[in-house]
């Protein structure tokens, strides 16, 4: 490419908003790119792109106006504090998802090694959140992929935070193994769900069990009581619309204190239960 066709930084984000990117994501994502900040960008705006950075600006815009992850392109998304390696093999943290570890935040007493276990870990956001603020914590997390189990632990090497990992699937690789606390944000997209679609860059295994689904979800509650210490704690992240069900297999189970705390939209998204004791 010519060094006269290589475009200036203004005329990158108007062709990314000519293109139907949205101006602030355009820049973000030429900022992660430059490995500069928004403000280089905006004082800045005359500098030219270098041969490989515009070629590579050309792939990400392609990529990212198909749909793909804006964390997936830059390799990284923030998450309670924490700047967290991303991949396809993980999803891409959610800030609803917040809401699941500010809960468990609250049942979790600082300086006490209560033993906690994050089922579903993939980028080991929940578990990495939940071990930064209470240290004292003994942190478990479990993934059946061991490529979602390689990112949490570069995560929790990055972030010099001690968690414990394990791989399998749900309760498998857990006899005999007992928490105070047990977290999950697990596969609960129903199988006919048109929001799928949007989310096809995504792991499929991650989103959605199938049919309803609840399958994961009544997994997880029906087989806590023998992993959960007396009086421990089961908090479960699921669909906007699950929240009545949820509730109701965690009443049915023997649960009590059994409640939900909402969204950033004021839904109700997360659930969980106390084990009697």
């Amino acid at each position: 490419m010519a060094a006269a066709a290589l475009p200036r930084i203004h005329e990158a984000l108007q062709q990314a908003r000519a293109a139907g990117l949205a101006a602030q994501e355009a820049q973000w994502l030429l900022a992660a790119l430059l490995q500069r900040d928004r403000a280089w960008l905006i004082s800045h705006d005359d500098a030219a792109l270098e041969p490989a950075q515009a070629e590579r600006w050309a792939e990400w815009l392609q990529q990212r106006l198909a749909g793909v992850p804006l964390a997936y392109l830059v390799g990284e998304k923030e998450f309670h504090g924490l700047l967290l390696q991303v991949t396809p093999d993980t999803l891409v943290p959610r800030p609803d998802t917040e809401i699941l570890v500010d809960w468990a935040l609250e049942l979790l007493p600082e300086g006490v090694p209560t033993r906690t276990i994050d089922l579903g870990t993939g980028s080991g956001a929940i578990a990495l959140a939940l071990k930064h603020r209470r240290p004292a914590a003994e942190v478990h997390a479990l993934d059946l992929s061991a490529g979602a189990l390689a990112v949490a632990q570069a995560n929790a090497s990055r972030h010099k935070l001690d968690v414990h990992f394990h791989q399998g699937s749900w309760w498998q690789p857990l006899a005999g193994e007992r928490f105070g606390l047990i977290v999950s944000n697990p596969p609960y997209i129903a199988g006919d769900d048109p929001h799928l679609a949007s989310l096809q860059h995504e792991p499929l295994g991650a989103l959605t069990p199938g049919g309803d689904g609840l399958a994961d979800l009544r997994t997880l509650i029906d087989g806590s009581p023998a992993h959960l210490l007396p009086g421990g704690w089961l908090l479960l992240e699921h669909g906007y619309d699950q929240a009545a069900a949820v509730t109701a297999l965690l009443r049915e189970r023997g649960f009590d204190a059994v409640g939900c705390r909402q969204d950033l939209a004021g839904l109700d998204r997360v659930s969980g239960g106390r084990w009697p004791g």
